[in-house]
């Protein structure tokens, strides 16, 4: 399953409501997967979800502060981060395919 987290921290580009995120992906983007509530991915107010993804304990592989919009990350099936992709990852690119069947495999 997919998920989007939208979030307004880089260069404002998410500054509507979680309606108008929602309505601008699918239009734009023709994203069918849900939309969460918009969040903060960095600074004081980042949410818990991002302050256990880019920690050090959870995996020092993708451990680091969320740099763009688009940075994505894979879970196993039991909820396990188990890999991490900058924005210039595409979601088809073989990189991303090839983990993803890995993790299917497991």
């Amino acid at each position: 399953m997919i998920v989007g987290v939208p979030a307004n921290n880089f260069a404002q580009q998410e500054p509507g409501t979680n309606a108008e995120i929602a309505q601008f992906c699918s239009r734009k983007y023709n994203v069918k997967f849900p939309m969460m509530a918009k969040v903060s991915v960095l600074g004081d107010d980042q949410t818990p979800l991002y302050t256990y993804l880019t920690a050090q304990s959870t995996d020092p592989q993708f451990a680091g502060d969320i740099k763009w919009n688009f940075t994505k990350f894979l879970f196993d099936r039991s909820g396990k981060p188990v890999a991490r992709f900058e924005p210039n990852v595409t979601p088809d690119s073989p990189q991303m395919t090839a983990a993803i069947e890995s993790a299917l495999g497991q």
